[in-house]
């Protein structure tokens, strides 16, 4: 069992080999939430995710001989990026299993770290698999994401220094995948704030520690795509389990639109750029109002995101806020109608990004053509409006 004294000596002893990230107070969340909102900046480590500080402490802990040998893990990238920077660090040779959808970017920066990187399997499970079938065949040190007594400890650090930055905090949403992360602040909060609540916020995608604990116990479950990659592994840890038993006060689940849109509001009230895995919080406590008028801090867990994903989700997310629409039209196909349709989005208030003007492939009646518009908007209201406003032009839109 992981207690408050392991998490205390893993502080100590990675102290000046992991960033002490700040906790500040966010007055744009805030005012968005309904709260006090205080957000703890893990992606600022020096490869972007809380992870190191667990490789940092189950390194740090390994023997001259496991040393020289070298260490394995199955990672979709954090927990690889930390355990090749701090292998690199102690000069201890590290191999990573990534599954074959692991962002590009994770993939590039564990390989410059020094680390040697194997992709392979369609599921976190088959690289798991491998990654302890090399530990057997190599001889080398099995280091589990999340499921390992000094790993759980290293992220329970969090929660210490959440408790110094934050010491009214009312309650704390944390990213939760295997479970490590949730588990290790837990044992802290509990034990020196034990009226604070902790929330685990994971994707419906991926609802891995809520089956788990429906369970009783460490369940397989289905894993979809996710925005939220970090956090898409499909069995929670039994130490993990353990270490929550009696700490939790509920769990999370976000879907993909609301994971999309936190990334989003972070962008943009926030001015930072976080993961899917690392928004969860926010997409969490978006839809948690009993929790306004509360003291509470999001733990933002890491900002490793490929651009030209957070390129899509940008777009998707103002999707999902009205604030980005696609209208297909149908006009009379002859001169001005076009120019008439731009003047009424115009006179509407709509911002046009897109026109595509489609005769080939438009309405079955050749004498019609389809335009399909892409506009910048205020919101859903404000797409309401437009639609009304065509309607009333005579001109048939629908959402494109």
């Amino acid at each position: 069992m992981v207690t408050l004294a392991d998490i205390a000596a893993a502080a100590q002893r990675i102290a000046g080999h992991v960033v002490r990230t700040p906790c500040p107070a966010s007055p744009a969340l805030s005012r968005l939430t309904g709260c006090e909102v205080f957000c703890k900046l893990d992606q600022f480590q020096a490869t972007g995710s809380f992870k190191e500080r667990g490789a940092a402490n189950r390194l740090a802990q390994l023997s001259a001989d496991q040393r020289q040998r070298g260490v394995v893990a199955a990672s979709a990238g954090n927990h690889a990026l930390g355990l090749a920077r701090h292998g690199a660090r102690l000069g201890i040779p590290v191999t990573v299993v990534m599954p074959v959808w692991a962002p590009l970017v994770k993939v590039a920066n564990c390989r410059a770290l020094g680390a040697n990187v194997i992709q392979h399997g369609e599921r976190f499970a088959d690289a798991r698999v491998l990654a302890q079938q090399l530990a057997t065949d190599r001889g080398l040190t099995f280091v589990p994401a999340f499921d390992d007594p000094a790993i759980i400890a290293g992220q329970g650090t969090i929660g210490l220094e959440i408790l110094a930055d934050v010491p009214e905090v009312d309650a704390i949403l944390v990213p939760a995948g295997g479970g490590g992360l949730v588990a290790g602040i837990a044992v802290v909060v509990k034990a020196l704030r034990p009226a604070c609540l902790v929330i685990a916020v994971e994707p419906k995608a991926a609802p891995t520690l809520h089956a788990a604990i429906a369970a009783g116990r460490p369940v397989a479950v289905e894993v979809l795509p996710t925005l939220a990659d970090g956090l898409a592994v499909d069995q929670a840890g039994q130490h993990c389990l353990d270490a929550l038993a009696g700490r939790l006060d509920g769990i999370e689940l976000v879907d993909e639109p609301a994971i999309a849109t936190a990334i989003v509001r972070l962008l943009e009230l926030e001015k930072t750029v976080v993961e899917g895995a690392g928004a969860a919080a926010l997409a969490g406590l978006l839809q948690r109002p009993d929790l306004r008028g509360k003291r509470v801090v999001l733990v933002l867990g890491g900002g490793n995101i490929d651009l030209t994903l957070l390129n899509r989700v940008i777009e998707r997310g103002l999707a999902a806020d009205g604030r980005l629409c696609r209208i297909v039209c149908e006009l009379r196909d002859r001169p001005g109608e076009l120019a008439r349709l731009l003047g009424l989005v115009a006179a509407a208030g709509a911002n046009v990004k897109e026109v595509d003007h489609d005769r080939n492939f438009g309405p079955e009646d050749p004498a019609r053509v389809a335009s399909v518009l892409t506009l910048e908007t205020r919101d859903h209201d404000h797409i309401r409006a437009i639609h009304k406003a065509l309607a009333e032009a005579g001109i048939s839109g629908r959402p494109g």
